[in-house]
């Protein structure tokens, strides 16, 4: 029995989408344990007061510049290069906004959980570098960017 060719990957969109659930989940612990006994003088000294004015302390997924979460974040073409090179570019995002938070985070109880955090999006960057690598290695030479190999079948 044939081997399918892109067996060798070694991720799954089920698994990595449980995954980044599971990073979400951690951010938002973690905020939640920073700001559930904040007194209303202590959230309006940290300017937090914005976004307690319209969340209280609940979790309200956004960027550190306010813009609210919203689907335009998930970027598909169909293409396995277009969407791997994107999910490569989301991989080191993640890496760098958690560099980021490590050089202002000063507490370990947090410092840690986001070590752990860019270490898996470092392993998630290598996932999708070696998924490419496959769909490329798999490619007609001939016709490496002129289809779409997912859908297009010429020669």
């Amino acid at each position: 029995m044939p081997v399918p060719k892109y067996s060798k990957w070694n991720i799954t969109a089920a698994s990595l989408g449980t995954e980044e659930l599971a990073h979400m989940e951690m951010i938002c612990t973690i905020v939640y344990q920073l700001t559930k006994d904040l007194s209303p003088e202590e959230i309006k000294a940290s300017g937090f007061d914005k976004y307690y004015v319209d969340h209280t302390l609940a979790l309200w997924p956004q960027a550190a510049g306010g813009i609210p979460f919203n689907a335009c974040e998930f970027q598909s073409k169909g293409d396995p290069i277009t969407d791997l090179t994107e999910d490569l570019a989301a991989e080191q995002k993640a890496r760098s906004t958690y560099d980021n938070i490590l050089r202002l985070v000063k507490d370990q109880e947090v410092a840690d959980p986001i070590r752990f955090l860019r270490a898996r999006e470092i392993v998630h960057f290598q996932r999708f570098g070696e998924g490419l690598r496959i769909v490329q290695d798999h490619l007609d030479a001939k016709n490496f960017y002129a289809a779409n190999p997912a859908f297009d079948c010429r020669k």
